[in-house]
């Protein structure tokens, strides 16, 4: 509990260096670039094509023409760019989120590495093609999860229990072989998962519920939709902070969890009796017994 506690006060005071608010700012910026081009080479034609769907339905013609009866005869004018806008949006969203996702995880690891750990030896024991595979495999096996328990779902207190365990174990299991990746072996990455199976699980179920804060926000963004404009860079922004936390805190557990895994088979190692080509222990090895001396080496 105490390494638990250690990375995760860690974590949370890493989130308030420049560097890291900087990284969660990212996103939005990222954003903001996308939209700029997209509007600039296909706004109008996306507005036009808008708006000739909307005139083909029947069912929005009817409701225009009541509109129209009430003096609000231009609604088109701003409907067909709102609905460009709302469409448009979760797209540029998760673009920018899986961009920095992607990039941001190394960088925060590198970070600590850095700074707690620059003594720790890289033994580059998975590959980003590895990570990839483990990432995507990972997923799947959440996915089929969560599809084969939503008839369990019908019980209400599995409907709060099931859902998070299950993407806490994709958390757990994504950020912790990222934290790992490049500084443990294959050997050492599954030994310190083994050990610590149990506790980073916990961590991803809570991260996980981090992680839904920002949907409070969205809610927000839609019943008030004055402030939707506000509401959705600070979702944004929110859920990118929980993002850099979760890297911070696996991080900080994993390599501390490597540090004391390595430190202990080295302790064990020199400890152990060396051994001869014989298989004969050497006298005068540690951790061997020496024999009394004899008579002659008195004299």
């Amino acid at each position: 509990m105490g390494l638990l506690f250690d990375s995760f006060w860690r974590a949370a005071a890493y989130c308030l260096r420049p560097r890291v608010m900087l990284l969660s700012v990212v996103p939005l910026l990222l954003m903001a670039l996308l939209a700029l081009v997209l509007q600039h080479f296909y706004w109008d034609a996306a507005v036009q094509g808008m708006a000739s769907w909307l005139d083909d339905s029947t069912l929005l013609a009817s409701m225009l023409s009541w509109l129209a009866s009430w003096g609000l005869a231009n609604v088109m004018d701003w409907l067909a760019p709102l609905m460009v806008v709302l469409l448009a949006s979760p797209v540029l969203v998760v673009v920018s989120l899986l961009a920095v996702a992607f990039l941001m995880t190394p960088a925060l690891v590198n970070m600590v590495a850095v700074r707690r750990f620059p003594s720790l030896e890289r033994k580059q024991g998975g590959a980003l093609l590895a990570s990839i595979s483990w990432s995507l495999a990972s997923t799947v096996m959440a996915l089929l999860a969560l599809l084969f328990s939503v008839p369990l779902w019908l019980v209400p207190p599995l409907v709060l229990v099931l859902p998070p365990l299950i993407w806490g174990w994709l958390t757990y299991r994504v950020m912790a072989f990222d934290a790992l990746t490049e500084h443990a072996s294959k050997d050492e990455r599954r030994e310190v998962l083994r050990r610590h199976r149990v506790t980073l699980l916990g961590m991803g179920v809570l991260t996980g519920y981090l992680g839904a804060a920002p949907s409070i926000v969205w809610a927000s963004g839609v019943v008030f939709a004055a402030a939707f404009v506000v509401l959705l860079p600070l979702a944004i922004w929110i859920y990118t902070l929980v993002f850099a936390f979760s890297s911070l805190w696996f991080a900080h557990f994993c390599l501390q969890a490597l540090a004391q895994l390595r430190a202990a088979n080295s302790a064990v190692g020199t400890a152990a009796p060396v051994r001869a080509s014989n298989g004969a222990a050497v006298p005068g090895a540690p951790g061997q017994a020496q024999p009394p001396p004899s008579p002659h080496q008195l004299d």
